[in-house]
């Protein structure tokens, strides 16, 4: 596993992964690299503790002969393999170069070159900056906003085309020009364009559609990732988006999927074993510049604790499809899938194909720093049923609804659940007690309660058992005239309470309560429809009513129309823009229009999707800013 910090829960993303693993980043520090062979035996200043992470990203970087630092709590401390010696001591070491492990090393290369012998050649990372254009704030070189970034799962090839759509939603927050700088690999890793794009002004709409970019630069098929970088951004340091799958000609699959969460993790949970008549592939995509080990990526059934590793490396920036059956053959659904990948790449992909369709769908980080707590079990009644995980029941007659609690911390050893269904006005229809279940747990229950509504899963503690707050579940839906199937995933979270606990009710800008909501709706193409479904969750009792404003934006940013809408506490409601707005007002608002949901008086959970009149639909959760 690779020894690095990539995210913290308290202060998000480590910034530094970021700024040493940005592509731009591995080309600059190849060239240091090579100096530092050249010169032969170097020391280290490791003035901001960043040496060890450097050389776990680029372990074929040369080792430094000595570590030296200038915090005294440091020194002995086993830093790059070394004994951490004090920086006072620097001149005593015979070495012709040292490198100062620090961005922004102005002040600490003064130092080192004071103290270490005359004559001695002082590097610093400075030289593995990325260029100053794509920097939002030069004069800080770890600002978290200089690397707003993600990657993207890009293809098209096979009768499929993916297509990226998000908003500049960092104008609310006070950004002027934004743009993107893309980096498109192939799967070998190889480079296969590099542009930039510049943003239009205002919270405008951007898509990325692989049939474009491939006409664009007269590609052939390809099936790989986007690098983005955001330059100019404000308030937010991800770049947030849906990605459509969709089938050129006249095919049928079609599926949506969620944004790449940006930071590697050691294990993923989520993905579904084969059903008898499915092929399930995991897609692996290294998001580093350095190979991954034959090994290093694993499945293994969840609760086995009984790894099936993969035995070819994979290269950089690559991509690599995984058959789920070939690592753990008889293996089939409800059984989960739990994936390890020792940090080298961000939250994966996986694709379900079946009867000539094929869907993508996500797989969502297992912590690791989490342990069961005792207190989500004692919380004080102000906060009602506590963490709670609602999704959608879809209407009954034409398709199926299906829950799989998925254990998503490595130290959970069960899930003591109960399920709550309501109907779209708020009634509670049904309250099932699902039991203590174990982590190896193959339980997939279709929600047959309300013709049509939502569910939410919740702690029930009525047999004991552990909980951490880090409830998520696989949510699959199935059409049962057409045999499509779409699914989605997601965790828990305290809703619409004004009293607080530790981070929840969470907030999309500032600290909790989280109790308003702004989220994007993407739209149709004209063969397929857009919906939502917007959930008005409450763990106590909240507003009776929402008081939800939706926004149809043209692909400029600038409102079109604006409809209301009240959704009853608990309650939910199907939102199609088209019928919403007419297909008048959304042939106006162009392909890069959008709907945002607007509520300040409540905070709405909502899931997306589009769906087509050959039964074609997709599913996932929706994204807020």
């Amino acid at each position: 596993m690779l020894n690095i910090q990539t995210f913290d829960a308290r202060a998000g993303g480590n910034v530094l992964y970021k700024a040493l693993a940005h592509p731009l980043a591995a080309e600059a520090l190849g060239g240091l690299f090579a100096r530092l062979r050249a010169a032969g035996r170097y020391a280290v200043y490791d003035a901001d503790g960043i040496i060890d992470a450097l050389l776990a990203l680029y372990p074929d970087a040369p080792a430094p002969d000595a570590v030296f630092v200038h915090a005294t709590e440091a020194v002995g401390a086993t830093r790059a393999g070394h004994p951490a010696r004090p920086v006072t001591e620097l001149g005593s070491h015979d070495v012709a170069t040292v490198l100062v492990a620090a961005f922004d090393a102005d002040r600490a290369v003064a130092r080192a070159r004071t103290l270490a012998r005359a004559g001695t050649e002082i590097l610093s990372l400075d030289a593995a900056r990325i260029p100053d254009r794509l920097l939002t704030n030069p004069r800080r070189y770890l600002d978290r906003l200089n690397f707003a970034t993600n990657f993207v799962f890009f293809r098209d090839e096979g009768g499929l085309s993916t297509r990226l759509v998000t908003a500049n939603y960092w104008a609310g927050y006070g950004a002027g020009p934004v743009r993107l700088w893309l980096r498109l690999f192939d799967a070998a890793g190889a480079v296969l364009a590099e542009w930039e794009e510049a943003l239009a002004d205002g919270p405008s709409g951007y898509a990325l559609d692989s049939a474009e970019v491939r006409a664009r630069f007269g590609l052939g098929p390809f099936t790989g990732q986007v690098f983005l970088h955001a330059v100019g951004a404000a308030g937010h340091d991800v770049i947030k988006y849906a990605l459509d799958t969709y089938a050129t000609g006249n095919g049928a699959s079609l599926s949506c999927t969620h944004d790449a969460n940006a930071w590697p993790s050691d294990r993923y949970a989520g993905l579904p074993a084969p059903r008898a008549d499915e092929r399930v592939l995991l897609w692996i995509q290294n998001s580093h510049a350095t190979p991954i080990p034959a090994g290093a990526i694993a499945l293994d059934r969840m609760g086995a604790e009984a790894p099936v590793a993969h035995g070819a490396p994979v290269g950089p920036f690559a991509t690599v499809a995984l058959d789920v059956a070939d690592l753990l053959p008889g293996l089939r659904w409800p059984a989960q899938v739990e994936v390890r990948t020792g940090r080298h790449v961000v939250r994966p992909r996986y694709e379900v194909v079946r009867d000539g369709r094929t869907r993508i769908a996500h797989v969502n980080v297992e912590r690791a720093d989490l342990r069961p707590d005792p207190a989500v079990a004692a919380l004080p009644d102000s906060l009602g049923r506590g963490f709670i995980l609602p999704f959608p029941v879809l209407p009954r007659d034409r398709f199926r609804s299906i829950v799989q609690p998925t254990p998503m911390a490595e130290t959970q050893a069960d899930l003591p659940l109960r399920l709550d269904v309501f109907d779209a006005a708020g009634t509670r229809h049904a309250s099932r007690f699902l039991g203590r279940l174990p982590r190896a747990h193959d339980l997939a229950l279709e929600v047959e309660d309300v013709a049509e509504g939502h569910a939410e899963l919740v702690y029930d503690f009525r047999d004991g058992g552990g909980a951490d707050g880090w409830m998520h579940a696989l949510m699959r839906y199935e059409d049962r005239e057409s045999g499509h199937a779409a699914e989605t995933s997601f965790g828990a979270h305290v809703f619409n309470t004004a009293m607080t606990w530790r981070d929840e009710p969470q907030s999309y800008s500032g600290p909790p309560p989280g109790l308003s909501t702004r989220l994007f709706l993407k739209l149709g193409d004209g063969a397929r429809h857009s919906f939502a479904c917007l959930i008005y969750a409450a763990s106590a009792p909240w507003h009776p009513q929402s008081d939800t404003t939706l926004l149809l934006h043209d692909e400029t940013g600038a409102v079109l129309a604006e409809e209301r809408l009240r959704i009853a506490c608990q309650g939910s409601a199907m939102v199609w823009p088209h019928a919403v707005f007419g297909e008048a007002a959304l042939r106006r608002a162009g392909r890069r229009g959008y709907v945002i949901v607007r509520d300040t008086t409540c905070r709405l959970f909502g899931y997306h999707g589009l769906m087509d009149a050959r039964g074609g639909f997709s599913l996932d959760h929706m994204f807020g800013f």
